[in-house]
């Protein structure tokens, strides 16, 4: 006896011969849609048959794409995102009067007929040769849901989607060779439950628990039946029954299904008619997609984890695989970020540049020891209007940020002193450090020397005329002199600085390696990211150990399948006791050097600030032993010189980078450590030469230039002012004056 299928409906064998047999009666293969005459497809019974043994005999039905929610390190939403905004629910959560209403307009027969609704068919032939039109389709819920599967397969690619909807008969064919293979293998109530979930309502969702949301503000679950009719009609059309834009036409279809629920006596006549007198009552609810609804500002946060999603091998090895999974969604992203450091780089944000200033700043936090990203916004916000940005100035060009990142100015020294004092020159190394100087004629490197060719010569100044040595490293730092750290670069080399910046992870912008030439590894010319200094300064912290930055801490798909995620790599890029050293160094920069104004109360913190020429940028990159931040200020096109200039209310003559950008830094830095231990670094005695400003009132401010290192082209005459502390001979003397200031990508000021 043939095998009775669920629903009461025919075997697959019956099912395809009755088919069969009805396509070489009328010459034309009935694929349950409006068809007009045989002769206008001219599709022989012949060639039908051929085609239908040809189509593969397994449906691939793949995942729904749906919502992707991306969290905070403490489980809250930061944002969702979406290809289409779905969510898939089991049937039991779906309104029963939602069920009857999609069965009564879409397919009255469903529970009664196999894949195929012979009946449907030829009613639908011989009304379509009375009118000589396609007035009426015969289309069953399996083939309708089979064309959805086609189409959700096709994503977002125009050509696929096109192909997958088309309306041709070997199209038809394939369709319904695959509802006799879902009947089989789904039955009745996993299709309705699957087309619900499936199907296109309108307003950008897709799916019966999207559609509800958005209309309604409510669970399929919960759907009354006016509600429920009203979705079912948008069904057949959602742009012409679209109950948002045309209420009027919404309501006529909606009024349609209440009566054909109760044609086929799903409901009662009395039910339908005062359903039908109910005015429709909305309660949308706009779409919420993508990064741009993201909280606390952390827009730009959500868009880098996307971007690293896209392109870490880990998560596919492909751009398309990744892509193809990105786009599917339905994925639950745990991420790094700490909603209490978040709130607070936002905070000081607002606090200290308005969005409307010629200028931006960018804030960058990450944990030191384990990479991860804790907070990152800008003063710019996530969007598309006036005075916003999609561009994330924090991050580099690869992952959404500026094509080159920005100059960092005298941030970049300390990379240069652990170089240094990684190759063995002591904490206490003085250098003459004039006020200005020729840069060396030439510098070693890893390859070629680097040639002081300019005509006139490549030249370089000091912030300030007192600024003027002998210098002895920690009081260099600490006022930031360019003229100790040029001679300290011209002692050591280039290639010691290019190894040091690798291994803590310092390349440009654009991802490019940093440039051998002095004022690029000694003043900071070149463009680098605020993630990029914070990550860096952060293996300071960690005694030596650098971390890669990450953004997630766990993946997982709409079935609970955990996926991997891109971990931090961690190695040691100096020693412990150089980092312990450099500590000792930048903390006299918040205690009493250029960063006093962003120095932290109640726990040891150091930095280091940073100006460019012509300050078109500002920097101030910190930290303290668990956690380290990177602030910068300036024109994203470098096209502003904040000089005489007011940001976020306040104006400024000359901005500095402890006197803009540390106050940020500061605040940031403040509320993310609310609560959070304090404890120390580890540090170096580093025994103190006297100070210049000692000297200089031991010895009586009348004496002129006099024995003044650099002063006029006189050298000090060969006076060691350093007992017991060597000064490298070659460096004695200073310059014999004149020449131009920078370099051909240009030099930095001082603080």
């Amino acid at each position: 006896m043939p095998k009775k299928r669920s629903g009461g409906g025919l075997s697959t064998t019956q099912q395809a011969a009755k088919f069969l047999g009805v396509a070489a009666l009328s010459g034309v293969v009935l694929a349950g849609i409006a068809l007009p005459a045989a002769g206008a497809l001219g599709l022989a019974t012949k060639g039908t048959v051929e085609g239908f043994d040809e189509i593969p005999a397994n449906l691939k039905t793949p995942p729904l794409s749906q919502r992707t929610t991306i969290l905070d390190s403490k489980g809250g939403l930061i944002a969702s995102v979406y290809s289409r905004d779905r969510t898939v629910v089991p049937l039991k959560n779906i309104s029963p009067y939602m069920q009857k209403a999609i069965v009564a307009i879409e397919d009255a027969r469903f529970y009664e007929h196999g894949a195929i609704d012979l009946k449907g068919i030829l009613r639908a032939l011989n009304r379509n040769v009375q009118t000589g039109g396609t007035t009426e389709g015969a289309s069953t819920l399996t083939q309708q849901y089979v064309k959805n599967v086609f189409v959700e397969e096709a994503g977002d690619d125009p050509d696929k989607v096109a192909q997958a909807t088309q309306q041709t008969m070997g199209r038809k064919v394939q369709e319904l060779k695959y509802a006799i293979q879902v009947e089989e293998e789904l039955g009745k109530k996993k299709i309705l439950e699957n087309y619900l979930n499936i199907t296109f309502f309108g307003q950008q969702a897709y799916g019966i628990e999207a559609a509800s949301q958005r209309y309604f503000s409510k669970s399929a679950k919960d759907l009354t039946l006016e509600e429920s009719a009203l979705l079912a009609g948008v069904v057949q059309s959602p742009s012409r029954y679209d109950p948002v834009n045309d209420t009027a036409e919404a309501t006529k279809r909606r009024n349609m299904v209440l009566q054909r629920m109760a044609d086929v006596g799903d409901i009662s006549k009395a039910q339908a008619e005062k359903a039908k007198a109910t005015p429709i009552k909305l309660k949308v609810k706009k779409p919420q997609n993508g990064c741009i609804t993201a909280v606390s500002g952390a827009g730009f946060f959500c868009d880098y984890v996307r971007h690293v999603f896209l392109t870490d091998p880990v998560f596919g090895k492909t751009k398309e695989d990744r892509a193809k999974i990105w786009n599917r969604g339905g994925l639950t992203i745990r991420t790094t970020l700490d909603p209490q450091s978040q709130q607070s780089v936002q905070a000081s944000i607002k606090s200290h540049v308005y969005k409307t200033d010629k200028v931006a700043t960018a804030v960058t936090l990450v944990q030191p020891g384990t990479g991860k990203i804790m907070g990152m916004g800008q003063s710019k916000p996530y969007g598309f209007g006036t005075n916003e940005t999609q561009y994330n100035y924090s991050v580099n060009k690869s992952m959404g940020g500026s094509n080159y990142g920005f100059p960092t100015g005298s941030t970049f020294k300390p990379f240069l002193a652990a170089a240094a004092i990684q190759g063995g020159k002591p904490a206490t190394q003085v250098y003459p450090s004039p006020y200005e100087m020729d840069y060396p004629d030439t510098v070693r490197s890893c390859g070629k020397p680097w040639v002081n060719d300019g005509v006139p010569k490549y030249h370089l100044e000091n912030e300030s005329e007192t600024e003027k040595g002998p210098y002895a490293l920690r009081e260099a730092m600490e006022k930031s002199v360019n003229t100790y750290f040029v001679q300290m670069l011209q002692d050591i080399g280039m290639c010691p600085v290019s190894q040091m910046t690798d291994k803590l992870g310092v390349v440009q912008g654009d991802g490019s390696k940093l440039p051998q030439n002095p004022s690029t590894l000694t003043l900071g010319s070149n463009g680098l990211s605020p993630l990029t200094m914070a990550s860096a300064y952060a293996a300071f912290a960690n005694r030596g150990t650098y971390c890669t930055p990450i953004a997630m801490e766990s993946v997982s798909t709409a079935d609970g399948t955990s996926l991997p995620v891109p971990k931090t790599s961690c190695s040691q890029a100096m020693s412990p006791t150089t980092a312990d050293t450099i500590n000792t160094l930048l903390r006299g920069v918040v205690d009493s050097g250029t960063g006093q104004e962003a120095g932290l109360q109640n726990r040891d913190n150091a930095g280091k600030t940073g100006t460019t020429d012509a300050r078109k940028n500002a920097w101030f990159v910190g930290y303290t032993p668990n956690m380290s931040g990177a602030v910068w200020v300036g024109s994203p096109s470098q096209s502003v010189e904040m000089e005489r200039i007011t940001i976020g209310g306040v104006y400024q003559d000359k901005v500095y980078g402890g006197q803009v950008p540390g106050p940020i830094w500061r605040d940031a830095m403040t509320g993310a450590l609310n609560g959070v231990a304090a404890p120390p670094f580890n540090t170096i005695d580093i025994p103190d030469p006297p100070r210049n400003d000692e000297r200089d009132r031991d010895k009586g401010r009348d004496r002129g230039d006099e024995g003044r290192p650099g002063a006029g082209g006189k050298k000090p005459g060969g006076k060691n002012p350093f007992p017991g502390i060597t000064i490298p001979p070659n460096l004695i003397g200073g310059n014999n004056g004149g020449g131009h200031r920078g370099q051909t990508n240009g030099g930095t000021q001082g603080p």
